[in-house]
């Protein structure tokens, strides 16, 4: 997840999780994404650095501030008419699950390949991560089998509606007007149609966005330069201003770490 790809996972992740109705409930009535993507962004990329990289400390106070932020998300779902909470454990696996399904597939196609293995360990060793927000261990998929057969379970439960529809364009097509965003409208849309050449076509043609197969195979050649060009020298300050300097500033703690455990 330290790979440059993580930004497409990103990408990917919030376009199939506004899919489920209760998480989409909970990002329409309480998110800020709309006013401020980029403050979202680089929170969202602390989080997961600090829980992936960071110290145990870090972790476990990124995780107590996700938790009481949790505790005032909660209210009736208008397309479903359910009750929603952020504290949900069901909503709550949704999240982690798709979030560390979608890093997954992108470092599989912009970063490098996994054996078997190292996939169901990558799977395994996050199990902690969900955890840390209260999430129950059992409940959380822990290999790629289990992934799919979590992801077949829910699919019944996934829905479009208009607050999922304004998510989703709101990725695949960053508003013009919005300031934060406005230095990197066409890197952006680069990354989001990547994004989108990695979501399930069932998905898709759920939600109304699907395309070709030529379109997505010159999406993923587009990307690929893009995403390799992020990791050099010169363009790694973009790449961390985009994601936050403390999301940076841990992952090069993390390495230094090792260097000297070496």
């Amino acid at each position: 997840m330290g790979h440059q790809a993580s930004l497409i996972g990103g990408l990917r992740s919030l376009i199939i999780q506004s899919l489920h109705p209760l998480a989409m409930a909970g990002v329409a009535d309480f998110s800020d994404y709309r006013t401020r993507p980029l403050r979202r962004l680089q929170r969202t990329s602390r989080y997961v650095a600090a829980t992936t990289f960071g110290t145990t400390e870090q972790a476990h106070e990124a995780a107590e501030l996700v938790r009481r932020m949790h505790k005032r998300v909660r209210g009736v779902d208008p397309v479903t008419g359910r009750e929603y909470s952020a504290d949900d454990p069901d909503t709550q696996v949704w999240v982690h699950s798709v979030e560390m399904h979608s890093f997954l597939a992108a470092y599989r196609v912009y970063g490098g390949s996994l054996t078997d293995e190292e996939v169901d360990r990558f799977f395994a060793e996050n199990v902690c991560v969900a955890e840390l927000v209260g999430t129950p261990a059992e409940m959380v998929p822990a290999s790629l089998a289990e992934m799919r057969e979590y992801f077949a379970s829910v699919r019944p439960e996934l829905r479009m509606s208009d607050p999922a529809r304004d998510a989703i364009h709101f990725v695949l097509h960053p508003p013009l007007g919005t300031r934060e965003l406005l230095p990197y409208q066409l890197p952006l849309r680069a990354l989001a149609s990547g994004a989108l050449a990695l979501v399930p076509r069932d998905l898709r043609q759920l939600a109304g966005i699907d395309r070709s197969p030529a379109l997505d195979a010159a999406a993923v050649a587009t990307t690929r330069p893009l995403i390799t060009a992020l990791g050099l020298p010169g363009l790694r300050e973009v790449y961390a201003t985009v994601v936050g300097r403390e999301t940076t500033d841990i992952g090069r703690a993390a390495l230094e770490r090792e260097t000297v455990a070496a």
